[in-house]
């Protein structure tokens, strides 16, 4: 079986192959790698903006290729599978890992945001001019030096999410700017507020992606939202082309799909974690997407 890799604050703070700067229960922040561990795949459970400070990689993010240079920014979302990774021989970087929970501390009203750029453009890519790279590096060195000298400040951690929050709101902007923000895909208005449909399609997304279980019924997420079943389909449809059942089915395929190759769970395992009532329904589940059983689409 391929190697695999499940990045989390844990996994990342005892790799010692990567130079953690600073971490805590929802933030890790990775200085550099020593020595790049061939990885062939890795599935994200905390939100990750990662800075390619010296060569290139290229990868497969559920099923898209990315592309990453020098001097540009790739920004996942939580809970991907990336896939298929190459890196040149003097590839580095800087990176920041977050969980949802302190991004959506850090973001509040904005999510909306961030939740349009990763689940419906898809912007994951940044490129940074000049001005920017000096805002970003200036930036950078401000936190290091709040992260080495502030040991004794009763408040350094909080000046250290004021910080980071900082940047991942200009991030947040630079994507909103580079995604030509104004285009009729957009899910904001010029005022950056946003109506009640797609209030709840935010918080649907966000409901979704946080959600452990995620293969529930779209009345389940609708009553977990206070709205009816049919006025979340409604709004899914209208502001990003997809229903509600089709959002929610993508994230139990892309689930599936990493428990079943990049685990060793058995399929009872797999099934329970997955919410699943039974291995027959589950198989059936498997067999109508993926065209082919479980345990095959397992060794495929």
């Amino acid at each position: 079986m391929k190697q695999r890799k499940e990045i989390t604050a844990q996994t990342l703070a005892n790799s010692e192959d990567i130079q953690i700067g600073y971490s805590d229960n929802d933030i890790v922040v990775v200085d550099s790698i020593q020595q790049f561990t061939e990885v062939n795949s890795a599935h994200m459970t905390m939100n990750a903006v990662i800075i390619c400070t010296n060569g290139k990689v290229q990868a497969q993010m559920n099923g898209m290729k990315i592309e990453m240079c020098k001097n540009q920014i790739a920004v996942v979302p939580q809970n991907i599978t990336i896939m298929d990774v190459m890196v040149s021989p003097d590839f580095d970087f800087r990176a920041l890992f977050l969980t949802n929970r302190i991004l959506q501390s850090f973001l509040r009203e904005r999510m909306n945001i961030w939740n349009e750029m990763m689940y419906i453009l898809r912007r994951h890519i940044v490129t940074m001019n000049e001005e920017e790279l000096r805002f970003y590096t200036h930036f950078y060195d401000m936190l290091t030096l709040t992260i080495r000298n502030g040991d004794g400040n009763p408040f350094r951690k909080d000046i250290i999410q004021s910080l980071l929050r900082s940047a991942i709101l200009a991030l947040c902007g630079a994507m909103k700017q580079n995604a030509a923000v104004g285009s009729s895909q957009n899910l904001l208005n010029d005022t950056g507020s946003f109506s009640s449909g797609k209030g709840h399609f935010q918080r649907f997304l966000d409901l979704l992606h946080s959600a452990e279980v995620k293969h529930r019924t779209v009345e389940a997420y609708a009553t977990d939202l206070c709205i009816t079943s049919k006025y979340l389909t409604s709004v899914c449809k209208k502001n990003s082309g997809k229903t509600a059942s089709e959002w929610i089915t993508e994230q139990v395929l892309e689930d599936i799909r990493y428990y079943l190759r990049q685990t060793d769970l058995n399929l009872k395992q797999v099934c329970d974690r997955l919410g699943f009532p039974n291995t027959s329904f589950f198989g059936k589940y498997v067999k109508d997407h993926f065209g082919m059983t479980p345990l095959e689409f397992r060794n495929s």
